[in-house]
């Protein structure tokens, strides 16, 4: 999780930088309020299932069905 944290805080400052020379509009970097508590409750749910330092399929297919929610809440409240 620590390469996660680590390309997260890399790659979003470098593509508002980015879109300024490449974009035809600057990149804006504001999220919802919605976007906001989907990230809380995915960085919550993957500091539940990775602090007991084992995994099993199971879990694996939870996180999966969880994060597949999340994309269609996305894809039906874009605007959100």
């Amino acid at each position: 999780m620590g390469s996660s944290i680590q390309i997260a805080l890399f790659v979003a400052p470098v593509l508002v930088l980015m879109s300024l020379v490449m974009a035809p509009a600057p990149f804006n970097l504001a999220f919802s309020r919605g976007e906001l508590l989907l990230l809380f409750m995915a960085v919550l749910i993957g500091t539940v299932v990775a602090s007991g330092g084992r995994s099993n399929w199971y879990k694996g297919v939870q996180l999966l069905t969880v994060y597949l929610i999340f994309a269609i809440l996305f894809f039906l409240f874009p605007g959100g």
